[in-house]
């Protein structure tokens, strides 16, 4: 309760003591570990994750994919515009079909991988080898009726045909979960619902269980951070309105990556959790800075906005079909040169330069 109340003043603050442009503060230097970086996300956030992580895969070690797809899955069928096969093919290929539901509907994992691997050799992506030594850890909720179950085992089965073992990939669909990133704490949303903030108690704690399988055995997660969450000017990151991307993110310092080189994870919510929709609660109650205080990560967490126009995203989601080119081929939301993940791996490389007062 004296959580809830704390984020509630929180939010007050934030509202009260900000307005429509961007502020100053920048994203400082850190000099964090340059090959310990990962990436995670929920729901369009998820999609983001698998995205970032095979294109970006020179310079990741994992990634955390919660109710998402594969890389790339609104490519899935030609015939079909990006924007359909997102809505359709990359969450629930059987909503309007009723008894129907044959398994030629949904995103075929190998086939993607098959894809990704001549994105590599045209150099539009990484080479997929990087990811053979990275870990993975996937989660599809048993409830989950936005982004089912059998579009999740489509990443598993990419992240295999790429050529990653069974060590390597966590993949739990056991759990009865809506769509949701999962907590275990009592105050969270039932295990099983699909509703705002979208976070829900299942009695794990996914961060942690995440972050742990990406990096191995990691010390217990903390009940009270002592670090800085820090919110900076994320405008400087990208160009183009059309990126839908807010003008500030936050960052989680831990006290001490002020004195030691840590590792960089970046979260990415899901649509309608971002922060002008629901301030930090997305930040504070999905558990990352509890794991990442007491093991010297640095948690970065870019933003997105909902924009109606120009481009249009109602929902504040993470770009997976292509709205940052209008929705207009050529579309390039699968490849390093999409801005919404280049914006990111700018601010990644923020965090690991050298310490000096950021430009």
């Amino acid at each position: 309760m004296l959580r809830r109340i704390s984020l509630i003043f929180s939010g007050l603050f934030i509202l009260l003591t900000t307005n429509t442009h961007a502020i100053e503060a920048p994203l400082p230097t850190m000099n964090a570990l340059a090959e310990q970086t990962s990436v995670s996300g929920l729901s369009s956030g998820a999609y983001m994750a698998a995205q970032f992580h095979v294109a970006y895969s020179e310079k990741l070690v994992g990634a955390g994919i919660v109710a998402g797809g594969p890389w790339n899955c609104a490519s899935t069928f030609s015939f079909m515009s990006p924007l359909s096969n997102a809505l359709t093919t990359c969450m629930d290929p059987c909503k309007y079909t009723w008894f129907i539901c044959p398994s030629a509907f949904f995103p075929v994992g190998k086939e993607l991988a098959s894809v990704a691997k001549q994105s590599g050799e045209a150099e539009l992506i990484d080479t997929p080898d990087n990811l053979l030594d990275d870990q993975v850890y996937i989660f599809s909720g048993q409830s989950d009726r936005t982004v089912v179950t059998k579009v999740v085992d489509s990443t598993s089965d990419f992240y295999e045909s790429i050529g990653l073992n069974g060590n390597q990939i966590f993949y739990n669909k056991s759990v009865n979960a809506g769509h949701a990133f999962i907590t275990n704490d009592a105050e969270d949303a039932a295990c099983d619902v699909t509703q705002s903030p979208y976070i829900n108690n299942c009695n794990i704690p996914q961060a942690e269980r995440m972050l742990e399988h990406i990096y191995g055995e990691l010390n217990e997660a903390v009940t009270n951070p002592q670090g800085e969450l820090l919110r900076f000017n994320q405008r400087s990151f990208f160009e183009s309105e059309l990126a839908s991307m807010d003008d500030d993110a936050y960052v989680y310092i831990p006290q001490s990556c002020k004195t030691q080189q840590c590792r960089v994870h970046v979260a990415l919510h899901g649509c309608r959790q971002g922060i002008s929709i629901m301030n930090t609660t997305y930040i504070e109650q999905t558990g990352y800075m509890e794991v990442a205080d007491s093991n010297n990560i640095i948690v970065l967490y870019p933003q997105v906005k909902r924009s109606n126009i120009n481009p249009v995203n109602p929902r504040g989601c993470w770009d997976f079909w292509g709205y940052t080119s209008n929705n207009l081929p050529p579309f390039n939301y699968a490849y390093k040169s999409a801005p919404q993940m280049q914006a990111i791996n700018r601010m990644i490389e923020r965090l690991i330069s050298p310490l000096r007062s950021a430009q």
